[in-house]
């Protein structure tokens, strides 16, 4: 009599894409053993294996009541029928919140202890070597070479159906504490089952994410810092001053202002420096305009709010045209670019995300933002904007406030003016102007605008130094 499988938690679905093919994935949490992942089918074609996963992970969180099978069976129609099959058994299973394990197909955590234990328990001489060089038991921050980064991580749920709450936990092999535990003043023990079950990113059924935001920074020797366990000073999250966070999509606009160490940065980057003019005489304000320490503050918090708002569109909505009026998702980004966008795809979103990014890190070395491609440009225009439209005048508290003041602090005018070559892009929002990006176009040559397709966003300035091509992304 073969065994029967057992039911892990089922926590959402991923593809992985090769130039011959695509397979989709499923991420399962059971008892026995480590989290592992499961084939659950391979097609040819890359788009349609990322909308299977957009199906199965719409069905994960679905009720079998709210289910419509429609999209589903209109996909099936696209492939053979073998993925066919297999994609209709791996929307069952997803609705159900569960995934059938075969034994043989993962491991257990007593093979895990058995294999550690075959090795004698202890390190071979090289073994022991390359730990002590990447890093020693009880290091203090001192004792390392490499940089320390400490994250703090802040996420609130919202149990709506507790009883969904618990099974999903168990599913996924927790335990609740026993009655006779000290500190067991919950029967249930909800906040254990949500701990356990919150340590993944992925959505907890019965629950809804309030808030998920995520702060770092980065250890410092000389300024008081130290790791956790040789701090003198208890280590306490501060969610109110991370510079660069999740947003919270529930919620609303993240906390903005950045870190006591950006603060402290820009003071210094950005101090009041002689006029740009050699000319004592230039009565040109725009050669006497300087970019402040306030200004500088706010225009890397946008960026880099704009960058995480597109990573975090990029990771929930992947290849999906943009609907302006969807309800279904919450665009951040991308619906306030120009409509000739709307098509493009993830690895586009991630290359806009990371334009933000590079303005931010131009601000970080204490240089004016500038723009190095129309990705680039755009982003800058949406970060003055966005920072012009929250004033000056409500962001002197706090850690913001305690950098110097200055005549030119919040001139988001003169940021406009100063930082563009041209303002050509902000033509694609115009109806006036359809069709004015095709460099082949009478207009566009007349007007001498070049290329402002969407495929040419991130085509070098040929009167700037182009970014490292190879620079990855930060998220």
């Amino acid at each position: 009599m073969s065994a029967q499988p057992i039911l892990a938690a089922l926590r959402s679905f991923h593809c992985e894409h090769t130039p011959s093919k695509s397979r989709i994935l499923a991420l399962i949490d059971h008892r026995e053993g480590p989290a592992s992942l499961q084939a659950v089918l391979t097609c040819r074609q890359p788009e349609l294996a990322q909308q299977a996963v957009g199906i199965l992970q719409h069905a994960i969180r679905s009720s079998t009541d709210a289910w419509k099978p429609e999209p589903l069976e209109e996909l099936c129609a696209q492939l053979p029928d073998a993925p066919a099959s297999s994609l209709r058994s791996a929307a069952t299973h997803a609705l159900a919140g569960v995934w059938p394990v075969s034994f043989g197909t993962y491991l257990r955590w007593e093979q895990i202890a058995d294999e550690v234990d075959e090795g004698g328990g202890e390190d071979s001489d090289a073994e022991a070597a390359t730990r002590a060089l990447r890093t020693p038991d009880d290091a203090r921050l001192t004792d390392l070479q490499g940089p320390v980064i400490r994250l703090e991580v802040l996420r609130e749920f919202h149990v709506h159906d507790q009883r969904a709450v618990l099974k999903a936990a168990r599913s996924a092999g927790w335990e609740p504490l026993p009655d006779d535990d000290p500190e067991g003043d919950d029967p249930q023990d909800i906040v254990g089952a949500v701990m356990w079950l919150g340590d993944s990113d992925g959505a907890i059924e019965g629950a809804d994410t309030v808030t998920d935001t995520c702060q770092g920074m980065k250890l410092r020797i000389g300024s008081g810092h130290e790791v956790a366990d040789w701090s003198e000073e208890p280590v306490v999250a501060d969610f109110g001053s991370g510079w660069r966070h999740k947003a919270a999509l529930r919620r609303g606009e993240p906390a903005k202002p950045p870190a006591e160490e950006k603060i402290q940065d820009f003071a210094v980057l950005f101090k009041a420096q002689p006029p740009h003019c050699e000319d004592p005489e230039c009565e040109d304000e725009r050669c006497q305009w300087q970019l402040t320490p306030r200004t500088a503050d706010l225009l890397h918090t946008e960026l880099c709010v704009l960058a995480d708002q597109a990573y975090d569109d990029c990771e929930e909505l992947g290849d999906r045209p943009v609907v302006p009026d969807e309800r279904e998702g919450q665009w951040g980004v991308f619906t306030n670019l120009p409509k000739l966008t709307f098509a493009a795809d993830l690895q586009w979103r991630r290359r806009f995300a990371r334009a933000a990014d590079d303005l931010a890190a131009d601000l970080e070395r204490g240089q004016w933002p500038e723009p190095t491609c129309t990705a680039e440009e755009l982003a800058l225009h949406l970060a003055v904007r966005d920072a012009g439209d929250r004033g000056g005048e409500d962001n002197v508290t706090g850690r913001h406030g305690r950098l110097p003041a200055h005549r030119d602090d919040y001139d988001f005018d003169m940021c406009s003016e100063i930082f563009f070559q041209d303002s050509d892009v902000l033509m694609l929002y115009s109806a006036r102007f359809d069709g004015i990006e095709d460099p082949d176009g009478e207009t566009n040559q007349y007007m001498g605008i070049g290329d402002l397709r969407a495929s040419a966003w991130f085509e070098p300035f040929l009167t700037v130094t182009a970014r490292a091509p190879y620079r990855g992304f930060r998220r």
